[in-house]
């Protein structure tokens, strides 16, 4: 029987795609949490805390494979460099980690976050694959509805985005999981790039809200570093196929009360 994979963050927004790929493809999964769950079909759960490395022994342990999904808006730098520090005890060869487009680019503490996992994982002295992405649909859809959530919603100029779809994210995730480590792989963004207001007004559009706009300016090395498009694929990236016009049809809320 082939080594189960562990997947940190298996049961998130990429990950609920993961899962079911790298089980068909005949491996057991091993899923981290702070939770745990419920078993399933060659589907385990294991409890630990990457932000304070408690329990993470066990959860390596007999593993040769990892696939590092977990992250938030702060201390994906700590909790990858304990991930990393029980995989290479544990004698894992391959680690595959998720980042974001303009990690080395955008100058916030979180992309710094995210740098600096980046970094951990080059520097874990275990062979790796990391693949940078853009936004996924469903984020852009919780960032946009947050936004209306306010009577006027304040839109960044010059802010682009190019959301990618989370089950194509999770397929070449797979796919450079099963496969041997090729160090940083082309990046993955979504088939369009759209400035914020025109994500805005089709979110709006589809689900009958009505608001207010308020244009605002991102200050600093930051704004300029969106403004310039520091967050969207270089050329070369690989590009989904699903637009974001596509998923807003499916997800969108039915015109609620505005």
């Amino acid at each position: 029987m082939n080594a189960p994979i562990l997947v940190t963050g298996g049961t998130g927004t990429i990950g609920r795609h993961v899962v079911p790929l790298l089980r068909a493809a005949g491996h057991p999964v091993r899923v981290l949490s702070r939770r745990g769950g419920g078993p399933g079909d060659d589907i385990t759960h294991v409890t630990a805390d990457l932000l304070t490395g408690a329990d993470l022994e066990p959860a390596v342990r007999g593993v040769s494979t990892v696939l590092h999904l977990a992250g938030g808006a702060k201390g994906d730098d700590r909790a990858t460099a304990n991930l990393v520090g029980a995989a290479r005890r544990a004698g894992v060869t391959h680690l595959t980690h998720i980042s974001v487009t303009g990690a080395d680019r955008v100058p916030l503490a979180w992309t710094r976050s995210k740098l600096d996992a980046e970094r951990a994982v080059v520097d874990s002295g275990i062979p790796w694959t990391v693949l940078r992405a853009t936004q996924v649909h469903d984020l852009v859809l919780s960032m946009l509805a947050a936004m209306t959530r306010l009577p006027v919603v304040p839109v960044p100029g010059g802010l682009r985005l190019q959301p990618v779809d989370a089950a194509e994210v999770a397929a070449r995730l797979a796919e450079l999981t099963l496969g041997e480590p090729a160090g940083l792989v082309p990046d993955l963004a979504g088939p369009e790039t759209y400035g914020i207001g025109e994500l805005l007004t089709g979110y709006l559009a589809a689900s009958g809200k009505r608001r207010a706009r308020l244009p605002v300016r991102i200050p600093g090395r930051a704004g300029r570093a969106y403004r310039e498009g520091a967050n969207l694929a270089r050329p070369g990236a690989a590009t989904g196929v699903r637009t974001w016009a596509a998923f807003l049809a499916e997800r969108a809320p039915s015109r609620p009360v505005a």
